[in-house]
């Protein structure tokens, strides 16, 4: 195995490499491709392919399929279990006969219900890392926390994750049991969890950050064949997405336009400068991909080191506080914790 250099998530104990593997576009979501077809052999040997260059910390979630990407991963691991860092995900309320209902549910008796059900499809006993995805309005985090808390103390979970909060409910959270990492989305087109003050309050209580979409949803991968909202699949779940939409689709393209002309310069893809500045804020980035050529371009940016300069001249492409459209609809913006 390459070693690609590892990092401390949090302070409670979990060395996981810099960056790791977003799993979700190698199955459907309720119906959806996420980024384009996917095909379950390349899958498998992406996540063998992440393996062999020291990638080995898997994202999931019992959303994705829903729970066909655990599975998928499990195929994947078999007979190499120990070998992989997996983090998975509950929350997006999940019935028995294995469809969405579209409910938050973060009640203890629930998260039990999931996490044996993630372990049975995952084909493991534990779960390294385990993320509630989003806030049930409905249940005090202390709650949903100390039934998560539960789960450590039984072995099947190593460390707690939030995705989606606020710095409010982090420090509630934190109280009941130590969290390890919070996981939002972010990159050179989101960067919302700056601004309203969350890193500053995860660095402030030892939590990791780890980042989803680094690559603004595809948008920073520098993919030539998407010059118009028209061009995504009719099922691509992306031309929901405000970014992808209309004047912001074309405004959000010239900022790329400017980031790919620095990438060259520096001769690198577009995607790795993009992961190379996540990377220098000492967060951990996720991309997303279920091919291998891509697994091996992300991996190696991180053995790029920016300069101040390289990075001021990306940050003045894209200044903080750039408008580039929400990064959900509407419906789904107003389930996130702000």
């Amino acid at each position: 195995m390459n070693s690609i250099q590892k990092t401390n998530l949090g302070s409670q104990g979990l060395v996981v490499p810099v960056m790791g593997l977003g799993c979700m576009s190698m199955t459907k979501i309720a119906g959806y491709d996420t980024y384009g077809q996917a095909d379950e052999t390349e899958a498998i040997a992406t996540i063998h392919r992440s393996l062999e260059l020291g990638g080995n910390f898997l994202d999931t979630a019992d959303l994705y399929g829903p729970l066909e990407n655990e599975r998928l991963i499990a195929k994947a691991i078999k007979g190499n279990r120990d070998s992989y860092i997996i983090a998975s995900k509950f929350g997006y309320e999940i019935d028995d006969n294995e469809q969405m209902t579209w409910a938050i549910n973060g009640k203890p008796d629930y998260v039990k219900k999931a996490v044996e059900r993630s372990l049975k499809n995952l084909g493991t006993d534990y779960i390294d890392l385990y993320y509630l995805h989003r806030l049930d309005p409905n249940t005090p985090i202390e709650d949903t926390v100390g039934a998560m808390g539960e789960l450590v103390k039984e072995g099947k979970i190593g460390y707690i994750g939030l995705s989606e909060v606020s710095s409010a409910t982090i420090r509630k959270a934190h109280q009941v049991h130590p969290l390890t990492a919070v996981q939002t989305e972010y990159s050179l087109f989101e960067r919302t969890v700056e601004e309203s003050g969350v890193l500053a309050t995860l660095a402030e209580l030892g939590i990791g950050f780890v980042a989803y979409s680094p690559l603004g949803r595809g948008f920073i991968s520098g993919d030539v064949t998407i010059k118009s909202p028209d061009d995504f699949p009719a099922d691509d779940f992306r031309r929901h997405i405000p970014r992808f939409q209309g004047e912001m689709f074309y405004k959000n393209l010239e900022l790329v336009e400017a980031i790919k002309k620095l990438a060259s310069q520096k001769d690198m893809t577009v995607a790795q400068l993009a992961l190379a500045w996540v990377l220098s804020k000492d967060i951990v980035p996720i991309p997303g991909t279920k091919r291998r050529k891509y697994v091996e371009q992300n991996l190696a940016a991180a053995s790029i080191t920016l300069t101040p300069e390289d990075i001021q001249q990306l940050e003045a492409i894209v200044p903080l506080g750039t408008p580039t459209g929400d990064r959900y609809d509407a419906g789904t913006m107003a389930t996130i914790d702000q």
